[in-house]
């Protein structure tokens, strides 16, 4: 087959279409790429406006000044020999974008490839106008990026929604020139792909899209490992988190300001199985309410959870709709052991299984925003602890009060930051982006500190000061003491800028702070009604502190002595990472193991501060006062002393060692607290047993007769002399039928034989006396109803050791015993009988008097005026 027409008579066609200053460019500077990927270079003409298609030529020249033809898009017999072959396999090939444009494309690039390559376009011009070439530079690397799956060190082949899990993958270049990586990580679920993380060549990190959030919230992060590895942690699994991840590794170089990436690499690194815990929570999406009504919201939840779950539903408000603003605030909650939080005004009731209803009454322009139900779903586990398995928020539900807000926000900003403690903090919190600001409306600022905390436990936060409407400044209970001292200074230095001051910083003060700008409109009757709040987001003032290390060691110099020596124990103090410790010492003693008259009962002795302020705690015995001292023996160590020990002295020993650091000069900080081993007072004793029984010849007697009641005390044992014994007695009576009430104390006699006798509120009277060494008796004169039920005595015995002292034995009760009072009916009823005889014999005479003189009064007089009347009429018939 001939060749076309001669390339002098083509370029005359030409030139009828071709137009004047034409300019050819190709990317500016070099081109880098790696051996086996493919290079494409771009061609276009400027200033080009002919009709028809324009042509090109490439060429190629591996020093730079001699070229080789490459391939042409309009004659076929223009590339050299040693290119035909690949162009007609396809691996060099032109592709044209526009009329004006062409892309060269080499594929599976070698170092042969490397040089300098030339785009021209033929000219007929008359005269030359512009540039109608261009070359541009070639770099051939050889392959020098590694990328490879790691070991796995966390996930299975399955994971339970809410689980974390990790994923590696390793990547590094040998290239010769100054290249950057970038990392991709994607998760791939069917035909779809999702951008999870990436790092890009700049050492930016970008979350893909879906994951901003949870970027931002930590719940997935991108970390490095070693020199070439690259972790994917996501610490709470979601059912969306399932599919088959990959590791995208690329290679970027920069010259002049410009990147080109030369080539990119992909291992397949892990699939990942997620059961996900179906929860979905549903309220009404729009609800209009008037102000001054109530306003009502439902929560339906739908789960696929039938095991034992326990939901937790939490209603929150918001400006905004996004809950997880620092905006939000709670209104109320129900958490997994069905007990409601909620304020006055607002209520939450459990309508049903899978319905949760929120009412808020007398609605005002505050409560315009978004309303969202928060559920979790809590399942129990070990040592009544809870495991979140499913959380769901639903969408937000619009509530509209019709009324206008103002538009802005708050940023917060830490001026100074600590150090070490007691440097400056200053927080500066300013209002930006104020819209459409009214005369009418003012702001104020309230400050916030939340501790920080490493899971995700709710945490409360901590008021420091408010500022109302009418510009008053109100503090915190944290914030009080420490401003009126001048250390917290609260301040507005213009009228969008808020000022916090911490003058000395201290360990406690580490954490978030917050600042809340609320504003105020001014109603009709000239007072200021909060409108809306603008939370800022928190910022962290934290640094770095070791752990206070305190250890306390009790010693024993004498480890064995008897009843009635004195006890001595030692207390040696060592710490660490305390600043100019001083220490408070406080001794405690507890029954020993078996004993059972006190079980876990922990006895504060008596105590020494860090001022060296001895002070007696529960040392309650009067004759051992002075019995017990402590004391300091050195900066470290301490003695305590126990004079005349007794038996019920016996159990653990131990010192509680505080220590304080100064803060602020003569205030003290608590810095570490520890407890010393136990050393234990045994007495290896085999004295007399003691028993105490109850005995009465009148168990149940008439109101008003003696009872008389005897407590005997029998010794078993070892005999003793009777004046090496002294018992303390005291009579007690429970007054019902069973043991159900608290005994109330009657009366006790001492060793020392004095009576102390209990106040009572009938007229019946006690006396108690010894009627020999191991008898006693109680007497109840003039006994009442009240006097009836359980009566039992308590002895405690005193014994005198081998060296003259008294010890103190344990208590002993005797066996109740049930006194009846009865009532004598006979002389109950004698009394009133004769009242009413006497009574009834008195008002008989005296109504037999009464009627006597009545009817002699009455009827004398009725005779005499009928003989008036009669002779009248006698007179009148004899006229």
């Amino acid at each position: 087959m001939g060749r076309l027409a001669p390339r002098p008579l083509l370029l005359a066609l030409l030139s009828l279409a071709l137009c004047r200053g034409r300019v050819v460019r190709v990317p500016a500077g070099s081109l880098v790429r790696v051996v086996g990927t493919e290079l494409v270079i771009p061609c276009n003409v400027s200033d080009y406006d002919g009709p028809s298609e324009q042509n090109f030529d490439w060429s190629f020249s591996a020093s730079g000044s001699s070229f080789v033809e490459l391939a042409s898009t309009w004659e076929a017999g223009f590339p050299a020999q040693q290119y035909r072959e690949r162009l007609q396999r396809g691996d060099i090939l032109l592709r044209r974008t526009a009329n004006d444009a062409v892309e060269l494309h080499i594929k599976n690039v070698q170092h042969s490839d490397q040089g300098h390559y030339k785009c021209s376009t033929p000219s007929t011009d008359a005269t030359v106008q512009g540039n109608y070439e261009d070359t541009v530079q070639v770099k051939v690397l050889s392959d020098a990026l590694h990328v490879a799956a790691s070991p796995q060190p966390s996930p299975g082949p399955s994971l339970r929604e809410g689980e974390p899990f990790e994923l590696r993958c390793s990547a590094s270049t040998t290239s010769p020139l100054h290249t950057h990586l970038a990392l991709q990580w994607e998760v791939r679920r069917g035909p779809a792909r999702r951008s999870i993380l990436s790092l890009t060549h700049e050492g930016r990190f970008r979350p893909g899209p879906g994951y901003e959030q949870r970027y931002r919230g930590g719940d997935v992060r991108l970390d490095t490992v070693g020199s070439d590895g690259y972790r994917l942690s996501v610490s709470r699994a979601l059912s969306s988190d399932q599919g088959s991840y990959r590791c995208i590794v690329s290679e970027w170089i920069g010259e002049q300001g410009n990147w080109q990436e030369i080539q990119e690499k992909a291992v397949d690194v892990a699939t990942v199985v997620i059961q996900p815990t179906v929860l979905r929570a549903a309220v009404a999406r729009n609800v209009s309410v008037a102000e001054g009504k109530d306003l009502g919201l439902a929560c339906n939840i739908t789960t696929d959870r039938a095991d034992d779950v326990r939901p937790e539903v939490t209603w929150s408000f918001s400006r905004t709709p996004d809950s997880a603003l620092p905006g939000s605030r709670v209104l109320a909650r129900l958490d997994h052991d069905s007990l409601v939080h909620s304020s006055p005004r607002v209520a939450l009731s459990h309508m049903d299984a899978r319905s949760y209803h929120l009412l808020v009454r007398d609605v005002s322009k505050e409560n315009a925003g978004y309303y969202f139900c928060h559920v979790v779903l809590w399942t129990p586990g070990h040592n009544r602890t809870w495991h979140k398995v499913a959380e769901a928020v639903s969408a937000p539900a619009a509530v509209t009060v019709t009324w206008l807000e103002p538009d802005y926000q708050v940023y917060l900003n830490a001026s100074k930051v600590p150090e070490f403690s007691d440097d400056l903090t200053e927080l500066e919190c300013r209002i930006v982006d104020v819209k459409n600001p009214e005369a009418s409306v003012r702001f104020t600022v309230s400050w916030y500190y939340r501790v920080n905390r490493r899971n995700d436990d709710v945490v409360t936060s901590e008021l420091l000061a408010v500022m109302n409407g009418d510009w008053t400044l109100k503090y915190g209970e944290r914030s009080k003491q420490r401003a009126r001292e001048g250390d917290f200074i609260f301040s507005k230095e213009h009228p969008d800028t808020f000022n916090f001051r911490i003058q000395r910083t201290t360990e406690e003060d580490r954490g978030n702070y917050y600042c809340v700008v609320s504003a105020w409109t001014k109603q009709r009757n000239n007072s200021w009604v909060k409108s809306k709040d603008v939370f800022s987001k928190p910022i962290n003032i934290f640094w770095a502190l070791e752990d206070s290390v305190l250890v306390v060691k009790a010693r024993q110099p004498k480890p064995f002595f008897a009843a009635g020596n004195t006890f001595e124990m030692t207390c040696k103090v060592s710490s660490k990472n305390i600043k100019s410790p001083r220490y408070s010492v406080l001794i405690t003693a507890e029954k020993p193991v078996g004993d059972l008259s006190s079980p876990n009962e922990t006895k504060y002795i008596i105590s020494l501060d860090q001022d060296s302020v001895v002070k007696l705690e529960n040392w309650t015995d009067a004759s051992r006062v002075d019995g017990v001292v402590l004391e300091k023996v050195q900066e470290d160590e301490f003695r305590y002393r126990m004079y005349q020990t007794q038996v019920s002295d016996a159990g653990l020993y131990r010192c509680v060692v505080t220590a304080w650091s100064p803060v602020r000069g003569s205030l003290w900080r608590e810095a570490a607290t520890s407890l010393s081993n136990p050393i234990e007072i045994d007495f290896q004793t085999s004295g007399p047993i003691f028993n105490a029984s109850v005995h009465s010849d009148t168990p149940s007697v008439i109101r008003g007769d003696l009872i008389k009641l005897f407590c005997i005390i029998t010794v078993e044992g070892a005999a003793l002399d009777p004046d090496d014994m002294a018992f303390d007695v005291s009579w007690f009576a429970v007054h019902s039928f069973g043991l159900d009430k608290a005994p109330v104390l009657l009366s006790s006699l001492d060793r020392k034989g004095i009576v102390n006798t209990a106040q009572r509120d009938w007229k019946s009277s006690l006396s108690l006396e010894r009627m020999s060494m191991l008898e006693f008796l109680l007497q109840v004169h003039g006994s009442e109803d009240q006097d009836f039920g359980n009566y039992y005595c308590s002895v405690t015995p005193w014994v005198k050791s081998p060296t003259g002292s008294w010890q103190k034995e344990a208590e002993i009760q005797s066996k109740p015993i049930f006194i009846t009072v009865k009532m004598d009916v006979l002389n109950a009823f004698k009394y009133p009988l004769l009242i009413g005889i006497g009574l009834s014999t008195v008002i008989g005479l005296l109504s037999c008097l009464i009627g006597y003189c009545s009817s002699h009064w009455c009827c004398k007089k009725e005779v005499q005026e009928t003989r008036r009347e009669r002779r009248r009429l006698m007179s009148m018939e004899m006229d």
